[in-house]
């Protein structure tokens, strides 16, 4: 999961980082308003943690653009205001919990998960098309009920490509969304072939034939 987390106390945000990464998260950071607003418009994130209070601006702000935005992208808000207001605001705007300080990274991880699995996967911890079947919980995917052996960058791929089935992907966006924002430092993106023949060869051998190229566009994941 690629996460965008908004929030200007260091220490909580750089201690979320840690915590959710070993996890096996894409995290990036904004520390103020401007440059969570900056991001949002430069990339694509499958969660925001939001605070409210970002010094240069409110986070509720931040979530009245994305909802007239239209853009798809779940949300929770951390905030040491336990206001009911601000709660009641937060979630008509679009998010989709409210979490008050101080909590536990535990609780966060948790909800965050929740949250994602309603969004992605109607509820459920089993995502599948065809004969393909990924366990969300344990990180695992199987062909036909057979586990496959996938390295974390090829699980993540596949994930990605499942959840965004049908959709041509560009290498930037793929490898934006599965290496952060620090690709940009990268002068090109071969690297990517690597991972995504590795992975279309596992699948291909097990008879999944699904990762198709859209020459000079990127890569599709569709029923052939």
């Amino acid at each position: 999961m690629k996460i965008l987390i908004a929030e200007d106390e260091p220490a909580l945000r750089e201690s979320i980082v840690t915590y959710l990464g070993k996890d096996g998260n894409i995290c990036e950071t904004a520390s103020d308003f401007d440059e969570a607003r900056y991001k949002l418009d430069l990339y694509e994130y499958d969660m925001l943690i939001l605070d409210i209070n970002l010094i240069t601006g409110s986070g509720l702000d931040l979530l009245r653009s994305i909802k007239k935005s239209k853009k798809e992208l779940a949300s929770i808000i951390i905030s040491a205001n336990d206001s009911l207001a601000d709660k009641l605001t937060g979630l008509d705007l679009g998010a989709d919990d409210y979490l008050t300080k101080p909590f536990h990274l535990a609780e966060l991880n948790s909800r965050m998960k929740a949250v994602f699995r309603r969004g992605k996967f109607g509820g459920n911890e089993t995502l599948k098309f065809n004969e393909i079947s990924i366990d969300t919980r344990s990180r695992t995917a199987f062909i036909n009920d057979d586990p496959m052996a996938l390295t974390r960058k090829e699980y993540d791929l596949l994930l990605f490509f499942i959840t965004n089935k049908g959709r041509v992907l560009s290498k930037a966006i793929i490898a934006e969304h599965l290496w952060g924002d620090n690709i940009d430092m990268v002068d090109n993106y071969d690297f990517i072939y690597v991972h995504i023949n590795n992975l279309r060869k596992k699948l291909t051998d097990a008879g999944a034939k699904y990762i198709t190229t859209a020459y000079g566009s990127g890569y599709n994941f569709k029923e052939t």
